[in-house]
């Protein structure tokens, strides 16, 4: 997997290649130079993600692009991340500043030893599906008993097993089948039941031509099993620290609040202007169509708005069911995440709730009480 990092800069669009060229200055200083990060006072941070460049962290490449982060006087380089690259490990050794991870991946990490806290918490919702063709008669977590259930594994399974534990399925009453990262083994019919991720796989579905009719599969010829509503869902992408130097660097500990604060901007930007945002994110190095990227920071932007007590906020009972899901579900081999409680220092709001004191003080709505999701098209094949 191709690694790839983007500076907090002015965007320049190479015609030929469509390639991405940041500078030092953000799009919103209005000077068009190159501008050398510690010569204007930023402080250089890092970010982790933790997969390539897509709208899944619009957010975050918005607000370098809007010039956020360089607003709150940091110089921020996104990382991407890929199949070799666990994020939380990397911050845990120290070789970035911030991660973004799924909160149950980083559970199992934190017991290992990591050393990590959930800073802030960006998605509220789940965005893991188990999609069906209608024709399979699969509208709950009981009527996989018999189906060919199709899993990604690597930690993405949790949320399955959860539901399926929860309504009386054992894995044995079920054909397990480790799904790849697209959705051919469902379009082909080997997979009755497949994993998708509402902003991914599930577009990709609708994107493909239906043999049958000659036009693009629709909503309706799917069935969905929303681990939201079944109660089973797990908290995902969150931003994280280093516990240890949020306790012992009062500096690491200021910035931690400014790229929260700065990066809840770009999210509320990413939401409001979905189009521009799934722009940069594709200047930034995307390789999604036009109208899969589209659809991705919509959908993105619905795990996320309307918020129930602000952007990033940790809800408590979100985080317990989390946490009990990871130390009572079991997966095929008989194994949970975690074994014990995380300790105190897994999550905390302190930081995130200053984040969002200042945003509401400089008149930012950080409830989106009123965002609306704009309708997307989706083109075959994502064009």
């Amino acid at each position: 997997m191709k690694h790839r990092t983007t500076r907090l800069g002015t965007i320049a669009t190479v015609a030929a290649l469509g390639a991405l060229v940041l500078s030092g200055c953000s799009t919103s200083g209005g000077t068009g130079g190159v501008t050398d990060a510690a010569s204007a006072g930023l402080t250089p941070i890092t970010l982790q993600l933790q997969w390539v460049a897509q709208a899944q962290f619009a957010g975050y490449y918005a607000a370098v692009d809007q010039g956020y982060y360089k607003d709150e006087g940091l110089d921020v380089t996104i990382e991407e991340g890929g199949p070799d690259i666990v994020p939380q490990d990397v911050l845990a050794a120290g070789d970035v500043d911030y991660a973004i991870s799924w909160v149950p991946k980083v559970l199992g990490s934190i017991e290992q030893g990591a050393n990590i806290t959930d800073v802030a918490q960006i998605f509220e919702r789940s965005a893991t599906t188990q999609i069906s063709f209608t024709n399979k008669d699969i509208t709950t977590a009981a009527d996989l008993t018999g189906k060919n259930v199709g899993s990604w594994g690597f930690g993405n399974e949790w949320e399955l097993f959860a539901g399926m534990q929860q309504a009386g399925v054992e894995v044995g009453d079920i054909s397990l089948i480790q799904q790849a990262f697209d959705m051919n083994a469902f379009l082909s019919g080997d997979i009755d039941a497949a994993q998708a991720m509402t902003y991914n796989e599930y577009a990709q579905v609708l994107e493909t031509e239906n043999p049958d009719t000659g036009e693009l599969y629709q909503p309706e010829d799917l069935n969905v099993i929303d681990w939201n509503d079944e109660g089973t869902a797990m908290l995902q992408d969150a931003i994280w620290a280093n516990a240890d130097k949020l306790a012992s660097d009062p500096d690491y500990a200021d910035n931690t609040v400014k790229f929260i604060k700065a990066s809840i901007r770009g999210w509320i930007y990413a939401a409001n202007n979905a189009e521009e945002a799934a722009g940069i994110v594709t200047a930034a190095g995307s390789s999604l169509g036009q109208s899969h990227q589209l659809w991705m920071t919509n959908e993105v932007s619905k795990l996320i708005f309307p918020s129930t007590n602000g952007v990033g906020l940790i809800d408590e009972a979100a985080w317990a069911n989390t946490v009990d899901i990871a130390m009572n579900t079991k997966n095929e081999t008989g194994a949970t995440i975690i074994t014990a409680e995380p300790p105190a220092t897994a999550f905390s709001n302190e930081y995130v709730q200053k984040a969002l004191d200042e945003l509401t003080a400089d008149g930012v709505d950080v409830m989106g009480a009123d965002w609306a999701p704009i309708d997307v098209t989706l083109n075959k094949g994502g064009n």
